[in-house]
């Protein structure tokens, strides 16, 4: 292998002249150039988001897949330019051992059939939160990673470029101040033999050879600063770059949102037709017990417009339901309460009764509820003194 001798001689060379200015730098024995105050600003606006974003992939990355294992070994697919293998979600594990386990115990056994549907809905919570996981994977980390491992990178080598250049300016500046005080010297201090033909000649020769140093550094200063000038502006260019990732990182964290949306509301959706199923079902399997849940499955989405919560919540039959087949609708001031399942509840969150036929709740207030024959299982019939009105059984803790 052959070795420019030269080359390797001045690189050495130029890397000993930026040591000994970093370390006189840090010893306070050497000038530094100072960056102006926008430049400084966009260096630790750069730095910020740089950290932000680390910690916010991180994080991200953690809610997505929070085993750690899991998390390494697609790390090293990734590395390795392989495809990560297919893994099955925690749902869809558990999905398949609650099917199993019907199948063993007796899919025709309440306790079998009860699983089997829990089984199915499961597996839909586990295939949304696969699409949710890929979703997010690409529209959110990705980009991240992007800039991590492109946009930044590509900063940094320039930032380290613009250090250089700093230092061989100031380094060029110091070499040039030292030259000019040697001339000074040597043309203002007369020899102290000076009258000496020999001496006179040798000063004469020094304050030549001085004034070809000053020369020299002076060039030397006009090429770093020249240098310093041109990697300060391509640097200052890449950081103000650093807008336009804001307002790239704004647009996937707004897909991130949707998709994360879209996500619990296809789980909210699926339990909810799974707490229908079940409540359907409670009445078969226990006839004559209390209709109703002790706990709300889900709270109330209190953040929600009107419209998408009329559109979410399941609704309670109407006046006319609740009057037996073939019989005129009754009033609910008429209906009477049932000689026996009164129970008394408390209320879990406030709620505004829809029409006339509801009961507006207040939190913690304590109530009367009962069921009638052929009722919404999500919902009760609630008293308050002289008031009374359909209320939604989520919104209740039963007492007694």
């Amino acid at each position: 292998m052959d070795f420019n001798m030269k080359k390797l001689a001045s690189d050495a060379g130029i890397f000993f002249t930026r040591a000994v200015q970093f370390t006189e730098e840090k010893f306070g024995q050497a000038e530094k150039t100072e960056l102006d105050a926008h430049f400084e600003s966009l260096l630790a606006r750069a730095d910020s988001t740089k950290n932000w974003t680390e910690k916010i992939l991180r994080q991200t990355e953690v809610l997505l897949q929070p085993n750690p294992s899991a998390r390494v070994e697609e790390f090293l697919y990734e590395k390795l330019d392989r495809k990560v293998p297919s893994r099955v979600t925690n749902g869809e594990l558990l999905a398949q051992y609650m099917a199993e386990a019907a199948s063993e115990l007796g899919p025709t056994t309440p306790y079998g059939k009860t699983l089997i549907k829990v089984a199915e809905a499961e597996k839909h919570l586990g295939a949304a939160e696969r699409d949710f996981i890929h979703t997010a994977s690409i529209n959110f980390l990705t980009p991240l990673r992007n800039f991590l491992e492109g946009d930044w990178k590509t900063i940094s080598k320039e930032r380290r470029l613009l250090q250089n250049r700093r230092l061989d300016l100031d380094a060029s500046k110091a070499r040039l101040k030292k030259a000019k005080a040697a001339e000074a010297k040597a043309t203002t201090v007369p020899d102290f033999q000076e009258t000496r033909p020999r001496n006179y000649i040798l000063s004469a020769s020094a304050s030549a050879l001085w004034n070809d140093e000053v020369d020299k550094a002076e060039q030397e200063l006009r090429v770093a600063q020249t240098e310093f000038d041109r990697q300060a502006e391509v640097t200052r260019l890449l950081l103000e770059g650093i807008s336009s990732t804001h307002v790239n990182h704004l647009r996937c964290l707004h897909e991130f949102i949707e998709s994360q949306t879209t996500y619990y509301a296809q789980c909210y959706r699926h339990m909810l037709d799974l707490q229908k199923q079940l409540g359907s079902s409670q009445g078969a399997i226990f006839p004559g017990t209390f209709v109703g849940t002790a706990e709300p499955t889900s709270p109330p989405l209190s953040s929600t417009s009107p419209t998408t919560t009329a559109a979410t919540m399941p609704m309670g039959p109407s006046v006319a339901d609740l009057a037996p087949p073939g019989e005129a609708a009754l009033r609910l001031e008429e209906v009477a309460p049932p000689a026996s399942g009164t129970r008394k509840a408390r209320v879990l969150y406030d709620y505004e009764a829809a029409d006339s036929s509801e009961l507006a709740l207040l939190a913690d207030e304590l109530i009367t509820v009962y069921s009638l024959p052929g009722m919404d299982p999500d919902w009760l019939i609630g008293e308050r003194g002289n008031k009374k009105g359909k209320v939604p059984v989520t919104y209740l803790e039963l007492l007694s």
